[in-house]
């Protein structure tokens, strides 16, 4: 690991004064990730969702600083392209990314990777004396024991995903805040030895998906037999979404079971009856496509949250996915199957017993669980946790409605 990338910053001056350019009174927000492209999902959707939020409500303006720009409104940092994600950068130059921000005059900067962006925030919220606030969005140690695993073995692999603790713990401990979107993210941040961590939950827009959206038409263009049972997958096709399982699972399954997998990555599943489709950039296609399935299957065991399987539910869609991590969180009997083993024979068995059961009470608890993580019901947690930190009353800031599906603390 580059250890240049953890050096924390030494003898950054005094914090500045800060104006507020032509007599803008509102807050300022500052988003900052590394986390955008055009064909990325859950990040850059929570991004939007908030956005739009906050353009809706008096008091608040909205930046968000990336590599990669592909909407207007957005500040661009230089950046190299991703090994095996060329769709991504990854800004190198830390300083330049806190001469950036530190331009842009923020209220509050929130850092959504934990790379050279997280640091350039540390940086320049320092400069500014901003809170600074990380969305923990990535399992880093999951995802370096991973990588690591078929190169240098499991022994490796344990040490890689140690170095990868240390890492964030090392940057994750310079934030005012660090927010989890899971509870078993903010167990494992706590485990670091971080101390200001908090659960905040990412939500879906409940109007684009809904079941609602269910179109026959979507069916017929796949070409399937008419008795067809269809699986859908909706992400990136990566190593840690595991989708080689669920393309094993379907070989498992008679032949009428067809596994539809919608993304982009350099992973794409195959197999026995299995349809590959483009990544689908409309939220409304994404939705047209969840509530016309059977069905929606994930077997990521990393997910911090599963905001793909959010929208699922949100489409009155069922969802097979594996007892892990934020998935675990999500999905229960009530609302599909989760899957212990990640195993193909396991989560086959768990697609046929869905389909035994009644379709009408799934898809009804499905909505009503995903109704509770409504963006509306979620950012004013979010933005009450900004004001907190801003140094202004709770009573001055709109109290967040509680969650139904919120873990106990």
């Amino acid at each position: 690991m580059d250890v240049s990338l953890s050096a924390p910053a030494t003898r950054l001056p005094a914090a500045v004064p800060r104006e507020r350019g032509g007599g803008d009174a509102r807050l300022h927000l500052l988003d900052a990730t590394m986390f955008w492209s055009a064909t990325s999902g859950g990040v850059r959707r929570y991004l939007r969702a908030k956005r739009d939020w906050l353009a809706s409500r008096d008091g608040w303006r909205h930046t968000i600083i990336a590599p990669v720009v592909t909407e207007p409104g957005m500040v661009g940092v230089p950046g190299v392209p991703l090994p095996g994600a060329p769709d991504y950068r990854v800004p190198l130059r830390r300083a330049a990314g806190a001469r950036l921000m530190q331009d842009l005059r923020p209220d509050l900067i929130e850092a959504g990777d934990p790379w050279r962006l997280a640091w350039s925030a540390r940086d320049a919220a320092a400069r500014l004396g901003v809170p600074a606030v990380a969305f923990c969005h990535s399992n880093l140690a999951a995802l370096a024991e991973r990588l690591c695993a078929p190169l240098l073995g499991a022994r490796g692999a344990r040490l890689a995903a140690g170095a990868a603790r240390r890492y964030m713990r090392h940057v994750y401990r310079g934030f005012d805040l660090v927010l989890a979107p899971s509870e078993a993210m903010r167990l494992q941040l706590l485990e670091l030895g971080l101390e200001r961590v908090e659960r905040q939950p990412l939500g879906v827009d409940v109007n684009t998906f809904c079941p609602a959206r269910r179109d026959p038409r979507w069916r017929e263009a796949l070409g399937l037999p008419r008795d067809a049972r269809v699986l859908v997958y909706v992400g990136r096709f990566a190593a840690e979404k595991n989708l080689p399982l669920l393309a094993r699972a379907v070989s498992c399954l008679g032949p009428r079971y067809w596994l539809v997998a919608i993304g982009d990555g350099p992973l794409p599943p195959s197999g026995e009856r299995v349809l590959v489709r483009p990544f689908e950039a409309r939220p409304e296609g994404v939705a047209r496509a969840l509530a016309s399935a059977d069905a929606a299957v994930h077997a990521g065991d990393q997910e911090t949250f599963g905001l793909g399987v959010l929208e699922a539910l949100a489409c009155g869609t069922p969802v097979v996915a594996s007892a892990a991590q934020g998935l675990a969180e999500l999905v229960d009997v009530r609302v599909g199957m989760p899957v212990a083993r990640q195993r193909p024979e396991a989560f086959a068995e768990a697609v046929d017993a869905l389909f035994a059961r009644e379709r009408a009470a799934l898809s009804l608890a499905a909505r009503e669980r995903a109704e509770a993580h409504a963006w509306d019901r979620v950012l004013p947690q979010l933005q009450a946790r900004y004001h907190r930190l801003l140094g202004r009353e709770e009573d001055r800031a709109p109290r967040p409605a509680p969650l139904l599906a919120e873990m106990p603390r």
